[in-house]
């Protein structure tokens, strides 16, 4: 069980919610409270991952420069919409 010191602002503000029937007891608010955290949090341990992959990439010279990639795309994307005319 997590027993937590909200301090008394937010402790009014949880209390409030609670009397006004927002939500039935503290700790639903609470849960509320961590859901609304959970969804950022794994966008950033996502993002995190993301950045170590492309570091791990980066350091065993697993790259390409960004103009020889957008040159190839360029050249894709006209010849598509040269053949659509």
């Amino acid at each position: 069980m997590i027993s937590a010191d909200l301090g008394q602002q937010l402790e009014s503000f949880v209390a409030k919610l609670v009397e006004t029937g927002r939500y039935n007891s503290k700790s639903e608010v609470l849960r509320e409270g961590v859901r609304l955290i959970q969804e950022p949090e794994a966008k950033l341990a996502a993002l995190d991952l993301a950045i170590a992959r492309g570091l791990a990439d980066v350091a065993v010279d697993r790259i390409r420069p960004a103009e020889a990639v957008f040159d190839r795309l360029d050249a894709k994307y006209r010849a598509l919409g040269a053949r659509s005319k």
